[in-house]
């Protein structure tokens, strides 16, 4: 799909909702934190949101159904995609010397021959010569137009010069001599210094060195053996959240990112090897304010006011705060490509457990302030504190299998809840197509989820209008 087909698709499902909503552009750009002129762009498909939080946000207030909640991420997630394609294609331009096939320093030796020749092969100035072959023709020539030494200097040799020049006065017998020396000359001496660079480099012999010089390799080999490569190529890809670095790094499911081909496959092979399936993880995703809360080690003095949910990783991370009683999760799965990918299952695993931490609980919530909630069509639990957790479909949700390709993502929304312990967690996602199949992990950025339980822990929440925290339930409501 064409970024102009998704942005375009995307923006008309906002205009429905905005003109559904009866309020004007500044009416819901004051609700919603932003500029009127903005708001207008993302309705006129003019621009795409970078962050899909406003645009729930925009939704939710035009009092969007569940299932156009759904469709509204779809569209997003895919005018998204076509928006970074895009971006991928003209940072890829290639330049217009490569789009002759041509590599650097190639030209110039291409053009060499033309450049090389000989004043001997252009008629004197006594006319033509008839003397005999002329001494560039292939049976004369031992040795093609070479502008540099093997040993790299680059500098150009004045020997055919030198040669040219004694054309001029010898016989064509004599000529074809005191040229084949010269150059045998000019071969010889490449060749010493050749040996004389080779013996002076570390690792190329010599009496006193390491012998073989096992430790070094040589400039411009290959870096990486081919088991290098197949581990250097399953670094993490552009799609954030599935992370081959991962405590399950060990368990030995496929990690190679979409895309990605194995170490010296043909393009083709590369791109069937490729997994077909990015996951992109949201975790501090909030279902509602009133729902999210966080742990933090420092006191009520220290702590900002509550986030806006796109300001949640940053506050998170500047308190190095933790989820507290339960952490909702936004996965957004889609395929790479036309071809169907199953997602078989998602699968729990728990890094480590223990007892809950000792800080205190801040509601994200401001008090008074009414909630709500959509259903969503692929919702899931899990309790964080059973021996073996496993994910459950909320009621009135189906359960895996489902189906994606890069036209028709899904977003799955889990809630993991835990009281009794401090737990490090992580997916692992199940897919296959047709003849492959494979695992990939799914954690935040490199690092397992972690949720703690908060019963019987110090709570705060922050008064409208107010300039501090104070202890939970203190609010005196109007």
């Amino acid at each position: 799909m064409s970024e102009q087909t998704a942005s375009a698709d995307f923006a008309a499902l906002l205009r429905e909702l905005k003109d559904r909503s009866g309020l004007s552009y500044g009416v819901l750009a004051k609700r919603l934190h932003m500029s009127t002129s903005t708001l207008h762009r993302y309705c006129n498909g003019d621009a795409v949101p970078a962050d899909y939080a406003p645009v729930e946000r925009l939704a939710r207030l035009c009092k969007a159904r569940p299932g156009e909640l759904v469709e509204l991420h779809r569209r997003w997630v895919l005018a998204d995609a076509a928006r970074g394609r895009k971006g991928a294609a003209v940072a890829g331009t290639p330049s217009p010397e490569a789009g002759s096939g041509t590599r650097p320093g190639e030209v110039a030796s291409e053009a060499a021959p033309p450049a090389e020749a000989s004043p001997a092969d252009a008629p004197s100035a006594d006319g033509p010569r008839a003397d005999g072959p002329s001494v560039d023709s292939p049976s004369a020539a031992p040795v093609g137009p070479t502008h540099t030494s093997p040993s790299g200097a680059g500098a150009p040799s004045s020997a055919p010069t030198h040669a040219d020049a004694l054309d001029t006065a010898t016989p064509a017998p004599a000529r074809r001599r005191t040229r084949t020396a010269v150059l045998a000359g000019i071969a010889v001496a490449a060749v010493a210094a050749g040996v004389a660079l080779a013996v002076g480099l570390p690792g190329g012999g010599g009496s006193g060195g390491d012998g073989d010089g096992g430790g070094h390799r040589p400039v411009g080999a290959a870096g990486v053996t081919g088991e290098e490569s197949a581990s250097a190529s399953s670094s993490p890809s552009s799609s954030a959240g599935a992370s081959p670095s991962s405590p399950a790094e060990e368990k030995g499911p496929a990690r190679t990112p979409a895309g990605s081909a194995p170490a010296g496959a043909p393009d083709g092979e590369g791109r069937k090897s490729g997994v077909p399936v990015t996951v992109q993880a949201d975790p501090y995703a909030w279902e509602s304010p009133c729902s999210q809360r966080y742990l933090a080690d420092k006191p009520a003095s220290g702590m900002r006011p509550p986030p806006l949910e796109e300001g949640a990783a940053a506050w998170v991370a500047a308190h190095d705060a933790v989820s507290s009683g339960q952490q909702y999760l936004r996965l957004t799965v889609q395929g790479t490509g036309a071809e169907t990918v199953v997602v078989d299952g998602l699968t729990v695993r728990v890094a480590g457990k223990r007892a809950p931490l000792a800080w205190n609980d801040y509601a994200m919530a401001y008090p008074g302030v009414g909630c709500g909630g959509g259903v969503q069509t692929r919702a899931f639990a899990v309790s964080l504190d059973s021996a073996r957790p496993s994910l459950a479909p909320e009621p009135g949700n189906d359960d895996f299998p489902f189906k994606v390709s890069e036209s028709d993502p899904e977003v799955y929304y889990i809630t993991a809840s835990v009281s009794a312990y401090d737990v490090d967690w992580y997916l692992e996602l199940k897919w296959s197509s047709g003849d492959r199949s494979g695992t990939l992990t799914v954690d935040d950025e490199g690092r397992p989820f972690r949720t703690s339980g908060n019963k019987g822990r110090p709570a705060y929440e922050f008064p409208i209008g107010g300039d501090g925290w104070v202890p939970e339930g203190t609010t005196k409501l109007d």
